[in-house]
């Protein structure tokens, strides 16, 4: 090798060093980068219910779509008092005092986002404690998506269908997900789908309800009529589950399973695109005319209390601690249960109930 190519050899060595140490460098920042500085750059709605997002930084311009309450888009500029903002397949612009942005919503981010630990290990242990010695409760596959409860140094708490539990943070990325903007066309089909669903289930409900009052008239001409007396307690009696409720709650209960196999996602009330656990409760019912509150601990309230699962019907709430499902028959229940199973059939005494509401 002559020396003047010796030189150059060695000349390029030295700046592919130089190049890698800078890429790893880029590299180091990028991932160095906190959450304050990617939040700083979100657009977060902040109104009863919604903010118009328009073609134009003006209110005559027309609507593309819908940033609801404590949805988010990302921040591309700012205009005459307006945000231009893309959130999800939505861009436009939204109202800037409808909004927050830069410093406020770093503070509010973390309060509206969900926190999701991704896994990157091929199977992932899971433990009852946040140290290396304490009992495995449960594996999880590479890619699952789990919802993060706390982060402690080195560990994070996750929701798995065996309960709360801890992850090494070595085997996991970690990142924040929001709602996004919902478009012109993405709510008109939700809005049709959900009114074909709502029409369905009232139809089957009525079938239902018929159903069972011939079959009451029937027993009652056969003299099999009962009645209960009262017990001088506030439970309502197995009897008072009149063919009327059995009729509406089957409805419910038909209605519910339907949705098995949907995804689950942490404060949402969509049945099919996702929902928790009290929304999936609220929007099953919300769909036979009956309001419910958007909180497990909130549904432990409503209706009338029943004795126990050997005295729950289909439609039942069955109310656990931080969570809630519908009783669908047989011991068993339909819920949204966590973020890997979606919404899912279960035993009722998978875990241990707190109550048993009938709301109907």
């Amino acid at each position: 090798m002559t020396a003047g190519v010796a030189s150059v050899v060695k000349s390029t060595a030295k700046n592919i060093a130089e190049t890698s140490m800078l890429d790893a460098d880029i590299l180091n920042d990028l991932e160095a980068k906190t959450d304050e500085e990617n939040f700083e750059n979100l657009v977060i709605a902040k109104v009863n219910d919604y903010v118009h997002v328009r073609k134009e930084p003006n209110t005559d311009s027309e609507s593309v779509g819908k940033l609801y309450n404590h949805s988010v888009g990302t921040f591309l500029e700012e205009k005459d008092g307006w945000y231009k903002i893309k959130s999800g397949s939505v861009t436009g612009y939204v109202k800037a005092e409808y909004c927050v942005t830069g410093k406020d919503a770093v503070e509010l981010a973390p309060k509206v986002g969900t926190r999701i630990a991704t896994v990157t290990t091929t199977t992932l242990k899971v433990r009852s404690g946040a140290s290396q010695d304490a009992d495995v409760i449960g594996l999880v596959p590479i890619e699952e998506e789990l919802v993060v409860k706390d982060e402690q140094e080195g560990w994070v708490k996750v929701d798995i269908e065996e309960g709360q539990g801890y992850v090494s943070n070595d085997y996991v990325k970690l990142s924040t997900e929001f709602v996004e903007a919902e478009s012109k066309a993405e709510e008109e089909a939700r809005l049709a789908k959900e009114k074909a669903e709502q029409e369905a289930a009232i139809k089957a409900a009525m079938a239902e309800a018929r159903r069972s009052r011939q079959e009451s008239q029937k027993q009652a001409r056969g003299g099999k009529g009962k009645t209960s007396s009262g017990s001088g307690k506030s439970y309502r009696p197995a009897e008072s589950y009149t063919t009327a409720s059995s009729g509406m709650g089957n409805a419910v209960k038909d209605y519910a399973l339907q949705f098995v196999g949907n995804p689950y996602v942490y404060g949402g009330t969509s049945l099919t695109n996702g929902t928790d656990c009290s929304g999936f409760v609220m929007s099953v019912y919300k769909n036979f005319g009956v309001s419910l509150p958007h909180s497990s601990a909130g549904d432990r309230s409503v209706g009338a209390a029943v004795d126990g699962l050997a005295n729950a019907q289909p439609g039942d709430l069955v109310c656990y601690s931080g969570h809630v499902a519908l009783y669908i028959g047989g011991g068993q229940i339909v819920h949204a249960s966590t973020s890997r199973t979606g919404i899912i059939v279960s035993n009722a005494n998978y875990r241990t109930p707190l109550s048993v509401r009938r709301v109907f």
